[in-house]
């Protein structure tokens, strides 16, 4: 089977770049690629030690921020390296490390020139990156690797007839820090004990959100003194269910909207706007902070990336994206820590936080428009059921943190120079 994932992979490693004549992103990915020997080339400091962090795409960046912030950069060069487009693309120039690129696809030759441009000290793995040939070459080179914020489920590869070869390249961890008590037992069946459930580093990075300056002068004026729904990262399938009750809104005027798309990109919003039905403010418009808001705008549509977790601090209502279509869904904790009820779509199966949330009452799921339209009036309108359950949100992320402190004290044992103080 690790014969044919190599053909898969050099077979992958040909076909992408006439993939990305038909797709933005893959075209982007295959771009990147070609640029990562250079950037390497540029940037590594063969008389530092490095340190090597992978996260596949944003939402793993996110999960590792709280470390990143922490590794030692006087002592260290630290390489971050990216998978996918949506990762690196929006974090290629991040102040927290040294050197930014796409991770070079898996075969042998690729793995071997990576490690010996890189000569990693330590690598950190983030949520559920295993790439076989880069963990052979990790364990074969004896470097020191740890998995952050790790996520094991029956349904993996590991346990199917076909990915079950996968499972001794987990060898290369030196430690797992794991989410939850599920992962915790489904690594065990896979013969592996060298592990320990620190929790979600994601909830100390949501955490601090509301320690920082959120506010954005424009959206102090387009919001008033009125309650507001924000819409995040949200996809055509997240607005299609709300289409009635925004209409039915922008003609009372009752509440405020915040809609921010996933995608930004010029037909995006175009077809964003076609579903509204009625017209509205583009934060791509604002010409200045001086700018005059229209009070018979009810609607404001951030097209532009990077704004999201502030915008959810003018919450009064979250419907966090992604749940209706099959892509996936978004970060429901960036809204939760700021103490408002969370909404979501239908298909959460793979996101046990959004699962524990709904159990303590924080958060509510609708499957269709009259779902959306129900749980969204009973929380505007009703002040006690919507403080209670934003209470519950707020509570959920200040009870989880800590396991960033975890990773951490385990790298100072492993050598106190890796973290600052």
């Amino acid at each position: 089977m690790k014969f044919l994932y190599d053909i898969f992979i050099a077979f992958a490693k040909a076909c992408l770049p006439i993939a990305g004549l038909f797709n933005k992103k893959l075209k982007l990915g295959a771009q990147g690629r070609a640029r990562t020997w250079d950037i390497l080339d540029q940037n590594i400091k063969h008389t530092i030690p490095k340190i090597w962090v992978h996260a596949a795409s944003l939402g793993e960046y996110e999960q590792v921020v709280p470390v990143l912030e922490k590794l030692n950069r006087k002592e260290f060069q630290i390489v971050l390296t990216f998978f996918s487009p949506s990762g690196y693309e929006n974090k290629k120039n991040t102040r927290l490390v040294d050197t930014v690129c796409y991770l070079p696809l898996d075969n042998p030759s690729n793995v071997s020139k990576f490690l010996d441009c890189v000569e990693p000290s330590l690598a950190i793995m983030v949520k559920y990156e295993f790439w076989p040939n880069y963990l052979k070459q990790l364990q074969q080179r004896q470097v020191k690797t740890i998995l952050v914020s790790g996520v094991f489920r029956k349904k993996m590869s590991f346990n199917s007839w076909y990915g079950s070869w996968m499972t001794k390249y987990l060898k290369a961890f030196d430690h797992f820090f794991l989410q939850n008590e599920d992962s915790y037992r489904n690594l065990n069946r896979l013969g592996f004990h060298n592990a320990s459930v620190s929790g979600d580093t994601r909830f100390d990075r949501a955490s601090k959100l509301i320690e920082r300056d959120n506010r954005l002068h424009f959206l102090d004026k387009f919001v008033g003194d009125q309650k507001v729904l924000v819409v995040g990262s949200s996809w055509p399938e997240d607005i299609s269910i709300m289409s009635t009750w925004l209409d039915e809104n922008d003609s009372s005027g009752d509440y405020k909207i915040i809609i921010v798309p996933h995608e930004v990109d010029h037909k995006a919003i175009e077809q964003l706007e076609k579903t509204l039905h009625y017209p509205c403010l583009k934060w791509s418009t604002i010409e200045n902070e001086t700018t005059v808001i229209p009070s018979d705008y009810s609607t404001l549509i951030i097209d532009s990336i990077g704004l999201l977790t502030k915008v959810y601090s003018y919450a009064t209502v979250a419907y966090v994206g992604g749940a209706m279509g099959t892509g996936g869904l978004h970060n429901i904790l960036e809204a939760a820590t700021y103490g408002v009820p969370v909404i979501i779509g239908k298909n959460y199966e793979k996101f046990p936080e959004a699962g524990k949330l709904e159990d303590l009452g924080g958060l509510f799921s609708v499957s269709n428009s009259a779902d959306f339209t129900e749980i969204a009036n009973q929380l505007f309108t009703d002040d006690y059921l919507r403080d209670k359950t934003g209470m519950i949100c707020g509570h959920w992320i200040n009870s989880n943190t800590g396991a960033t402190r975890e990773v951490l004290e385990y790298l100072k044992k492993m050598d106190e120079k890796l973290v600052i103080s």
